[in-house]
């Protein structure tokens, strides 16, 4: 597309791309809005016609993000099937996949200080994304006794850090984290300690 093109409707979503190619390579906090809108071919007035400041822009990128990660869990879960295991599992390894394919909206959403709580759409988007691992939570803790079960939000939020930990220490390339082991396999077998521990999955296997 050329840049005329971006006068006619696309302006906004050039520059959000090229604010996530910056954010992926700088960090949310190390690049400026003009050159946002030297990448996106406009001049940095241009910018505020969109957007009030950098940080407008970067919670933009980060309510894509989450309504790109809330599909992606979403198709990850697939209504439960084949099992709420396997679902619940294929969950926790959709985190790890959406990490690693969107990096620059990864950050925005978790790494540039942008509160889930900036804007009703944003706030909306991060609680569907949430909602989708809390129903899987919910689908496999029926399987244990309702004295020993916990709340399903506490159960998601566990495996949240836990895949959100191994996707920071380990899978987004963080100096001095080397792991001899690769993250999809740390993520597995995390994974099926906790489940363990929850009487979910039998001990021998």
């Amino acid at each position: 597309m050329s840049k005329r093109g971006y006068h006619h409707g696309n302006l906004r979503q050039a520059l959000i791309d090229a604010a996530l190619r910056l954010i992926e390579e700088r960090g949310p906090t190390g690049f400026t809005l003009s050159e946002a809108a030297k990448q996106a071919g406009v001049t940095p007035a241009a910018v505020y016609r969109h957007f009030d400041g950098r940080e407008e822009l970067i919670a933009e990128c980060a309510l894509q993000g989450y309504e790109i990660f809330a599909d992606v869990m979403d198709y990850a879960y697939d209504k439960g099937r084949p099992s709420a295991l396997g679902a619940f599992e294929a969950t926790g390894r959709a985190y790890l996949a959406f990490a690693r394919k969107h990096p620059g909206h990864y950050i925005a959403m978790f790494e540039s200080g942008v509160s889930v709580n900036r804007t009703p759409e944003l706030a909306a988007a991060s609680a569907k994304a949430r909602g989708v691992l809390e129903k899987a939570a919910a689908g496999l803790s029926q399987h244990i006794p309702a004295d020993k079960r916990p709340p399903a939000a506490m159960f998601s939020a566990h495996i949240w850090a836990l895949s959100h930990g191994v996707v920071e220490l380990f899978a987004r390339g963080s100096p001095g984290t080397r792991s001899p082991y690769p993250p999809e396999d740390l993520l597995e077998t995390g994974i099926g300690i906790y489940l363990r521990g929850l009487g979910l999955i039998p001990p021998d296997t």
